[in-house]
């Protein structure tokens, strides 16, 4: 089966980037450079919709960057994010919402699944912040319309030996016990390291990974005001987060080369 690509991005650019090299899916998010992503607006959600009409689009659910577990106030943000977006054009959802005690939140998992369907759903890596890993995947595996699960492995990148190790497990269980439910590894993916986790993880069930292929580029302004920039770190307090079509091509590209020699 082809292998599927997902490439989370934040912008026009970065989306139009992201699918001329190769990407099948994109997650949208906001703030992707800075603190791991948020929710993006109904404006941009409309625009990357109008210039790549054919691609599945995933929307970020994530009301502030920070933990996840969210107040009530924050929780009824997300339920009208979904409603939103629902209604205008995407193809599913991507949250996570967790217990204080590292546990999934079942019952608002449960809501928000009910509330994005018939759209697909996708629980993030608050998976990988978990403090039992096969737990939080019996949990989950229990919830109707989930699509599939974003996780590093409970690593810092996928690609390292213990998160490999983590996900042939899920992949396995997920064979077994839930196959509507995809693994979608994510962290650290790029041509130096897809070939070795496809290697690993393709006898296991691997059917789609997950990168951004990101970068920070010094912004356009040329008077820029000493001690006011906007501290997003990076390219100095100027920098814009960008995907590098270079990057994701050359994944594309690594994907390719290692099904021909399959």
């Amino acid at each position: 089966m082809p292998l599927t690509l997902e490439v989370c991005v934040d912008s026009i650019e970065s989306a139009l980037a992201a699918v001329q090299a190769g990407a099948d899916r994109l997650e949208l998010c906001s703030n992707l450079g800075f603190g791991g992503g948020t929710t993006p607006s109904l404006g941009l959600i409309k625009a990357i919709g109008k210039v790549v009409p054919t691609v599945p689009i995933m929307a970020m659910i994530r009301p502030r960057t920070g933990d996840f577990v969210y107040t009530e106030a924050e929780f009824d943000v997300m339920i009208e994010d979904i409603r939103c977006f629902r209604e205008n054009g995407v193809q599913g959802v991507v949250f996570g919402v967790l217990t204080p005690e590292g546990d999934v939140d079942v019952t608002r998992t449960q809501r928000l699944v009910l509330e994005a369907l018939p759209l697909q759903v996708c629980f993030h890596r608050a998976f990988d912040m978990t403090r039992d890993t096969r737990n939080a995947w019996h949990q989950l595996s229990k919830i109707d319309g989930l699509t599939r699960i974003l996780t590093s492995g409970q690593g810092t990148t996928a690609t390292s030996a213990n998160s490999l190790c983590v996900l042939k497990d899920l992949l396995d269980l997920a064979k077994k016990q839930e196959p509507r439910i995809g693994i979608l590894p994510g962290s650290g993916i790029n041509s130096s390291t897809v070939s070795a986790l496809c290697q690993a993880l393709l006898p296991h069930g691997l059917r789609e990974v997950h990168m951004s292929g990101g970068h920070w580029i010094d912004g356009a302004s040329i008077w820029r005001r000493d001690g006011m920039g906007m501290d997003v770190g990076g390219a100095g307090e100027w920098g814009i987060w960008r995907t590098s079509e270079g990057t994701i091509r050359a994944v594309k590209d690594a994907i390719d080369s290692f099904k021909e020699t399959c």
